[in-house]
């Protein structure tokens, strides 16, 4: 059952893009570098980046359809939820690991509950 609607999507995809770039400064462990570090910077940038090219009501250059977007969230989650095993920072402290984990987990339940179009789809005639 998809009940958020995407312009409440695109509103969380800004809201965690930045939370995920602040991660290492919110949770204490940008002193240890690495991995833990970048990985959630780099997502963070990505998802704001490719929000803003998403056809949805958020999207100002709406050239990516919302089923793609999804299944780009999905990847980068469980990217982000793995990366503490893969990149081997799995046995740090657990303000390290564990916002990857939670995150990236939380990320594709949302997709899960999403509505993959959006309610008002701008048409391209006019571009």
């Amino acid at each position: 059952m998809r009940f958020i609607p995407t312009k409440v999507h695109g509103v969380l995809d800004y809201l965690v893009g930045i939370a995920l770039i602040a991660a290492p400064w919110l949770f204490g462990f940008a002193q240890l570098g690495g991995p833990a570090v970048i990985i959630p910077i780099v997502l963070g940038v990505g998802l704001i980046v490719y929000s803003l090219f998403t056809r949805y009501e958020w999207g100002p250059f709406g050239v990516i359809p919302m089923p793609v977007h999804l299944v780009f969230d999905v990847v980068a989650s469980v990217f982000l939820a793995v990366s503490p095993w893969l990149f081997g920072f799995s046995d740090e402290a657990p303000n390290v690991w564990l916002p990857h984990l939670v995150v990236g987990i939380t990320v594709v339940i949302v997709v899960l509950l999403s509505k993959p179009t959006p309610g008002n789809v701008r048409s391209d005639a006019g571009r």
